[in-house]
Parts: C-alpha cells; sequence; structure tokens
C-alpha cells in the first residue's frame, strides 16, 4: 500500500481572507521578488521610469523579456508609446535608486544617478547590468499591460549582492539557498 499524504488543516480565521483584492495583495507581499527599473522617454523626450518587480524572461532565442503595468502607472502614456526602453537589473548599491523611482514621477530623474544612453534613453549609473529592449508586443489585460520586450544590446557594471522586494521593503538576502 502507497503513502497517504496527511490531511491540511484549514486555515484558522486569522488566516483566512475573506475578497479577492485582499487576498491577492497580501500573498504577493510575500513574494519575495527582484526588482529592476524601467526607462524610457516620453513623446516630448522627457525621461520617464519606473521600479519594476515583474520583470521575467520570455525566450533566450530570440531573447524576450515581458514586464507588467498597471496602464494608470504614470508611466504608461511613455511606455505605450515608445519605441525603446532600457531594463535596469538592480543591485544592492542601488536601493535608494530603486525608491527613487518609485517616487513621484516629477522627481525621478532629479539628480546624478543617471544619464542619457543608448537612443537617448535614460540610463542608470552604476547598475549590474542593464539592457536595450525593442518593444515588440503590448497586451491589455483588464487595467494591466503585459508588455513584451527584444533584447538588441546591454552592459554589464560590476558584481553587487541581489536586491529583493518582500513586504513592501527592499531586502539584500543574506542565507544562502
Amino acid at each position: 500500500m502507497g503513502h497517504v499524504p496527511e490531511a491540511v488543516p484549514a486555515p484558522s480565521p486569522a488566516e483566512r481572507i475573506v475578497d479577492d483584492v485582499s487576498a491577492f495583495k497580501i500573498a504577493f507581499r510575500r513574494l519575495a521578488a527582484g526588482v529592476s527599473v524601467i526607462t524610457t522617454l516620453d513623446p516630448e523626450g522627457r525621461p520617464r521610469g519606473f521600479t519594476a518587480t515583474s520583470l521575467a524572461s520570455l525566450a533566450a532565442v530570440p531573447p524576450l523579456a515581458t514586464f507588467n503595468m498597471a496602464r494608470t502607472a504614470s508611466t504608461w502614456p511613455a511606455v505605450d508609446a515608445a519605441e525603446h526602453v532600457i531594463i535596469h537589473l538592480l543591485g544592492a548599491a542601488n536601493r535608494e535608486v530603486a525608491g527613487i523611482l518609485s517616487g513621484p514621477q516629477e522627481k525621478r530623474f532629479e539628480g546624478d544617478h543617471w544619464a542619457p544612453g543608448p537612443h537617448g534613453l535614460p540610463l542608470l549609473k552604476n547598475v549590474p547590468a542593464w539592457m536595450l529592449a525593442r518593444v515588440v508586443e503590448r497586451h491589455h489585460v483588464a487595467g494591466g499591460a503585459v508588455v513584451v520586450v527584444q533584447i538588441e544590446d546591454g552592459g554589464l557594471g560590476g558584481p553587487d549582492d541581489a536586491i529583493v522586494y518582500h513586504e513592501r521593503a527592499y531586502f539584500t538576502p543574506s542565507i544562502p539557498a
């Protein structure tokens, strides 16, 4: 006779989340995610960007990636109109920049943490890696969008420890798996 798994106990009332939006928000806060910044220019040539935790590789050949964003986000009009974006992979040394790029849109490019890069797009300084990407598809889903990009170029900075977003804060993992 095979092994019969034990029944999983029902969650206590304190652990149960009753509505869909709360369940989604609370659960995803507990999912640690890598941190990146997506930058582009708006149609008037102003730098725009945002901190993202939704970056994912899609295929190696051709090199495709995706990121998600709300279509109500202040950077959406620029991303919706963009031909190219720069994806910046952040490290522990970029914690402050992650906060700046998730703050008020009008303050995201104040300071010397960036310079014009390929196609004049905002290129963040001192990041572990960056990729120039051409937008190939935008898929509207409910109030959000899945943006598919093809990587065309990139560069490496110095090595750095990872940074993750978890429970509404940025952390550097310290315990190896």
